[in-house]
């Protein structure tokens, strides 16, 4: 039987946070104090390809913080990507944590389907 499981992503794990970065090879993120534009951010300090900023994660409260300048500074579809591979890697973790096997496909609209063996070893 198969389910169909829509995700809202939180941000809260930052082995998740690292294992996305790795994914899509983006530089390892750095937990601190971060100076954006006008002000500064703590947290998990992710840098996005062509971003002028880092994105920062507050796995506390599950807030993020960026200033992309309307997208003149970054394109939301980097942060979008990283989304995505932080649930992906997310799942994984929880599945593999929980005994269970998991695949992944990619779709061909981008989208990516995760398929739990519950009761599999990994």
């Amino acid at each position: 039987m198969s389910h169909i499981v829509s995700i809202q992503t939180e941000i809260r794990d930052p082995v998740a946070i690292r294992s996305a970065c790795d994914r899509l090879r983006f530089p390892e993120p750095v937990f601190g104090e971060v100076k954006l534009f006008s002000s500064f951010a703590t947290g998990w300090a992710v840098q996005l390809p062509e971003w002028r900023y880092p994105v920062v994660f507050d796995v506390n409260t599950a807030k993020l913080a960026f200033d992309n300048f309307g997208g003149r500074w970054g394109d939301t579809k980097q942060l979008d990507c990283f989304l995505q591979g932080y649930a992906v890697e997310k799942a994984k973790l929880e599945a593999r944590r929980n005994g269970h096997t998991i695949t992944e496909q990619l779709l061909g609209d981008g989208s990516i389907k995760l398929t739990v063996n519950v009761g599999g070893a990994a």
